[in-house]
C-alpha cells in the first residue's frame, strides 16, 4: 500500500543551468532514479535550459555521456524512455532570446494546471535575475515552486537582497531553499529517534550530555571550484548552512507536531540562541599544504589547487559553540569541517556524562568510557550506541566497550534514496519540512557575520595542515582544553 503522502502527481521540471555539474551529477541522476522507482508520472516533462547552443539530439548525446547509465544500473531501453521526457531549450537569462522564451512558454502552457518546478542550478548571483525572468515572462502558474541551492548570499546583507528579490516574485511557501544534508536518511532518523523514543528524549539535555561534536570531513579538494571556493572558504561554504542546520536538528525543542513551519520555528529558536564567540581561541582555521605522505593526494597544497599563490582562504574550520537556553546551557558544541582530510565522513557524536557512582572495582574505573550516540550521515549511513559491557568468562568482572549498531546500508540494502531524490520529490509534494525558510538563512548569517568580522579584525590566519590528516593540531588543542577529544570517524559496517 502506498502512503497517501508519497503519491506524486504529474509535473513540469525546468532546470536553469542544465549543463552544469549540479544538474548532470545530482539533479538529473536523482530524477532518473525516481523514474526507475515509478515515481515520475508518465505525463511529467523535464525542460533543460542552458545558454549553450545544443540541438535536442546533441544535448541528449551529451547527457548519455554524463549520466553514465551503467553506474545507475539502468538498461538502455529504460534509459532511453527517461531521456524521452527531456526537452532542451537554449536560453541565457542574462541575454534573453524572446523566441526561445516563447518556445518554453508554449511547452508549459500545454499543461497549465500541472505542478511547475524551477530549479536554479546556476551561480548564486543569477538567482535574482532568474526569478525576475520567470515572473516577468509569465512562465508561472498557480502551482509554481522554485528551488535554490546554497550559498544564499555571502553575508547577511547579500542574503537579504537575494531573499527580497525572491519574495518579490514568489510567496515564501513557493520557495524551496535546498540543503541536501537534510535529505539524508540518518538526519531524518535523528528526529524520529529523539521524538519517538523515550529512552533518548528524556536524556537529551545538559543533565545527561557532556558535549556534542559535528564533523563534516572530505578527502577531496576543491576540484574545479577554484574561483567560488577561494571567495568563500570553509566557513561560508559549510558552516553557514550544512553545519548549522545539523546543529539545529540536534538541539531543537520538540514541535507540537511534525509540521513544516513548526519544525522550522524550532530550528530558528536554536539559531537565535547561539552565543557570540568572544574568545578567538575558539575559532580554528586551517589550510592544507606542506609535506604529502598520503599517496591519495597528488597536490601538496591548496595554493596549488586554487591557482592562487597568495590565498589565505581557510579549507578547514573548527568552532566551539554554545547555545544560550535552558536545555543546552553549559554543553559545548564542537563543529569542524575541512577538505583533504584523512577520510570522507560526516557524523554527529553525542557524548553522555559519566555515571555518578561506580560500584565495581576501583582499579577498572579509569577504563570506563562514557556512553556515546554516533550518528553517521555518510558514508555507510547508520546509528551506533557505545555502551560498557562485561567481557565473557569467569574470574570476576571485566568491563570493555561494545556497540549497538544499526547500519542502514546493511539493514536496508538498495532502499536508501539519495538525498536529492527525497528532496526533489518533497518539492513535488509541496512539503517544506526539510527546506530552509528565509528567517533561518538570515539568522545563520546574523550569527556568523561577527565571527568572520572578528577573524578579519584580529588577523586570524589559517594554519597549514598536512593533506590526509585530521586538520591542524590546534583543532585538537581546542577541544582538549575543555577536557574532550575529537571522535575519529570509523566504519559502521561490521561493528
Amino acid at each position: 500500500m502506498v502512503h497517501p503522502k508519497s503519491i506524486i502527481t504529474s509535473f513540469d521540471f525546468i532546470i536553469i543551468g542544465a549543463t552544469g555539474d549540479l544538474s548532470t551529477k545530482k539533479i538529473l541522476p536523482a530524477l532518473m532514479k525516481r523514474y526507475l522507482d515509478d515515481q515520475i508520472p508518465e505525463k511529467s516533462r523535464i525542460y533543460c535550459i542552458s545558454r549553450q547552443s545544443f540541438s535536442l539530439d546533441s544535448f541528449l548525446k551529451f547527457l548519455r555521456k554524463k549520466l553514465s547509465p551503467k553506474q545507475l544500473t539502468i538498461n538502455q531501453k529504460t534509459f532511453s524512455k527517461f531521456l524521452s521526457k527531456i526537452y532542451y531549450i537554449c536560453l541565457d537569462v542574462t541575454d534573453l532570446n524572446e523566441d526561445n522564451v516563447n518556445l518554453l512558454k508554449g511547452h508549459l502552457e500545454k499543461s497549465k494546471n500541472k505542478i511547475r518546478l524551477f530549479y536554479f542550478a546556476t551561480a548564486p548571483e543569477l538567482f535574482g535575475l532568474s526569478a525576475k525572468v520567470i515572473k516577468s515572462k509569465n512562465l508561472t502558474n498557480l502551482k509554481t515552486r522554485v528551488i535554490i541551492e546554497k550559498p544564499i548570499g555571502h553575508d547577511l546583507l547579500s542574503a537579504i537582497k537575494i531573499n527580497n528579490i525572491l519574495n518579490g516574485c514568489f510567496e515564501e511557501k513557493q520557495i524551496y531553499r535546498i540543503d541536501h544534508y537534510l535529505g539524508k536518511e540518518t538526519v531524518q532518523n535523528l528526529m524520529v529517534m529523539r521524538f519517538a523514543n523515550q529512552i533518548f528524549e528524556t536524556h537529551w539535555s545538559n543533565n545527561s550530555i557532556s558535549n556534542v561534536q559535528i564533523t563534516v570531513a572530505e578527502e577531496k579538494g576543491i576540484e574545479g571550484r577554484e574561483l567560488y571556493y577561494d571567495a568563500y572558504g570553509a566557513i561560508k561554504d559549510m558552516m553557514q548552512n550544512h553545519m548549522l542546520q545539523l546543529l539545529c536538528l540536534v538541539a531543537m525543542e520538540p514541535p507540537s507536531k511534525f509540521d513544516a513551519n513548526l519544525v522550522r520555528d524550532e530550528k530558528l529558536k536554536v539559531l537565535l540562541s547561539l552565543k557570540i564567540i568572544d574568545d578567538p581561541n575558539d575559532i580554528i582555521l586551517g589550510q592544507y599544504g606542506g609535506k604529502v605522505e598520503n599517496k591519495k593526494f597528488n597536490t601538496p597544497s591548496y595554493l596549488t589547487d586554487s591557482k592562487n599563490s597568495n590565498s589565505e582562504t581557510e579549507t578547514f574550520a573548527a568552532l566551539k559553540v554554545n547555545i544560550d537556553n535552558w536545555r543546552w546551557a553549559g554543553v559545548p558544541f564542537f563543529l569542524r569541517t575541512g577538505k583533504r582530510l584523512k577520510k570522507s565522513a560526516s557524523e554527529i557524536v553525542i557524548t553522555f556524562k559519566p555515571i555518578r557512582h561506580f560500584i565495581f572495582d576501583k582499579e577498572i574505573e579509569n577504563s570506563i568510557q562514557p556512553n556515546q550516540l554516533i550518528i553517521r550521515l555518510q558514508p555507510d549511513e547508520g546509528l551506533k550506541v557505545l555502551l560498557m559491557s562485561k567481557e565473557p568468562g569467569p574470574g570476576g568482572i571485566r568491563i570493555s566497550p561494545s556497540s549497538l549498531n544499526l547500519s542502514f546500508s546493511d539493514t536496508f540494502k538498495n532502499k536508501i534514496p539519495d538525498a536529492y531524490e527525497r528532496l526533489l520529490m518533497d518539492v513535488v509534494r509541496g512539503n517544506q519540512t526539510l527546506f530552509m525558510r528565509r528567517d533561518e538563512v538570515e539568522a545563520a548569517w546574523n550569527w556568523l557575520d561577527p565571527i568572520i568580522n572578528k577573524i578579519k579584525k584580529l588577523g586570524i590566519k589559517p594554519t597549514i595542515y598536512e593533506p590526509g590528516s585530521w586538520g591542524p593540531k590546534s583543532s585538537a588543542k581546542l577541544i582538549d582544553k575543555y577536557g574532550f577529544s575529537w571522535h575519529e570517524p570509523d566504519n559502521l559496517k561490521g561493528i
